[in-house]
């Protein structure tokens, strides 16, 4: 198992830090294009949850990520150090009263786009977990 470690300042310009480091992972790993740039998508809506809702984009705050391979599965850990939320109470972008909403798609876009997923928050922060197969 591979596993590399990439610590990010609560900024939206280190995104790009993290997408290097996922570039260079699937150089060894191999996915397909097109679901490579579906987990391009989906870490990219996880970092901006965790930089913008998580830590309130906040100086000091940090977002862990961590990324995990072997030659079948890819794992990738995203982790802020905001409040957390509840899961269950993040309403349902496709339903009627929710669909013109300009926002509140995040988890709905990662679940769609990798294999499995995986959030847990608490009063110490929110923890991503993305599965995808080659």
């Amino acid at each position: 198992m591979q596993k590399y470690i990439l610590i990010l300042k609560s900024s939206r310009n280190e995104i790009s830090k993290f997408e290097e480091l996922l570039q260079k992972v699937n150089a060894e790993f191999g996915m397909s294009q097109e679901k490579f740039i579906n987990l391009q998508i989906a870490c990219s809506e996880a970092l901006i949850n965790a930089i913008v809702h998580g830590n309130k984009e906040q100086n000091g705050k940090q977002v862990y990520t961590e990324i995990l391979h072997d030659y079948v599965l890819m794992c990738i850990r995203i982790k802020d150090e905001g409040e957390g939320f509840d899961l269950n109470s993040v309403p349902d972008p496709t339903s009627s009263d929710n669909i013109l909403k300009e926002h509140g798609r995040g988890i709905y876009i990662i679940k769609s786009l990798v294999d499995e997923f995986e959030c847990n928050s608490s009063k110490n922060g929110t923890e991503y977990l993305l599965k995808i197969k080659k």
